[in-house]
């Protein structure tokens, strides 16, 4: 197979970190790879397979010579996406900067990879939050076209980077003391608390959060007619988001039907025994790339409601492992 080189812009973050063990986990094909931050992390060393680097601050002359580059989000992003691209890299970008752009492919690889096809060499990752989403409901989608989708969050710290991780481990340790706590990350405590508000508000009172939600999913899935409601909410856990989703369904999807649909389906473990207690957890889903369903019920008023309950690691299906997997699937498809 043939080896590229790779450059892993934001390499230092929590993103980024994710995005070079699952590289070397998955033993990606690289020639060379270079890491690369801001001007506060360069000279860092990090490991990867075996040898150390040295961390490098991003410029405008740090793609010479780059066949891939990775972006874990952030303002070098918006700084060094499109010049990247305009040098001949073929860019996969984790950041919202780019999603809505007609020209950029935003893409789950088991929902739309076909979408790879009509790239110009910038690529987006989606929210997190919309990746564990779409993978859950394609193979209902499939089967019996989505009219609606009413989706709550349970997002964890994590989610706000090594920021939100670190205050809430500080938060924790503080109330264990009796200590009072000092928000900086988020705008109140998040430990022993939750918060419903997640990014910038926009209009009619929804969150930025909510609202990539809703465009980043129809866009994936090509379907604009969907009616799609989003409340997203930070709560007090390290790894892993939680997702409620109520759907209904052109046609009746019956509860057994969609165990079927969604255990036959790729990128997806069925969880769903509720009388011996059985459901997806963060607790057991964090540090997997899998997105976990269960507690899959009719509703009780609308025969074409479905309810479900969706766990998945947002730091690595969310953004890393995504990004990994569109990066793959560009290299089967010989389009690099």
């Amino acid at each position: 197979m043939k080896k590229y080189n790779v450059a892993i812009v934001g390499a230092t973050g929590a993103v980024g970190q994710e995005l070079i063990k699952i590289m070397e986990e998955r033993k990606f094909p690289y020639k060379n790879i270079k890491l690369l931050a801001s001007e506060r992390s360069a000279g860092s060393e990090i490991s990867f397979c075996g040898s150390k680097y040295t961390v490098e601050e991003t410029t405008e002359h740090s793609f010479a010579g780059i066949d891939l580059a990775l972006f874990a989000g952030g303002p070098a992003s918006k700084a060094f996406g499109r010049l990247a691209q305009k040098k001949g890299v073929v860019v996969i970008d984790n950041s919202s900067t780019f999603r809505l752009d007609e020209d950029v492919p935003l893409v789950v690889p088991e929902v739309n990879s076909h979408a790879l096809k009509e790239h110009n060499g910038l690529i987006a990752n989606p929210n997190c939050s919309t990746i564990i989403m779409a993978v859950a409901l394609y193979p209902l989608y499939k089967f019996s076209k989505i009219k609606r989708i009413i989706v709550s969050t349970y997002q964890a710290v994590s989610g706000a980077g090594k920021e939100g991780l670190e205050e809430l481990e500080l938060q924790n340790n503080q109330i264990l003391r009796g200590e009072k706590t000092a928000p900086k990350t988020f705008p109140y405590q998040i430990a022993t608390n939750l918060i419903p508000h997640i990014d910038v508000w926009v209009e009619e009172n929804y969150t930025k959060e909510e609202m990539k939600m809703v465009f980043e999913t129809q866009k994936i899935l090509n379907d604009y007619d969907i009616g799609i409601t989003a409340t997203t909410v930070r709560v007090p856990v390290y790894r892993s988001h939680s997702e409620s989703i109520y759907i209904e369904t052109e046609e009746p999807i019956t509860p057994e039907t969609a165990r079927e649909l969604l255990t036959k389906s790729k990128g997806v473990i069925v969880q769903d025994d509720p009388l011996k207690n059985l459901y997806p957890m963060p607790l057991f889903t964090s540090d997997t790339d899998e997105v976990y369903i269960g507690r899959i019920r009719k509703d009780l008023y609308s025969k074409n409601g479905l309810n479900l309950w969706v766990v998945s690691d947002q730091i690595r299906k969310g953004a890393a492992t995504n990004t990994v997997q569109i990066a793959e699937e560009l290299l089967k498809n010989n389009l690099i």
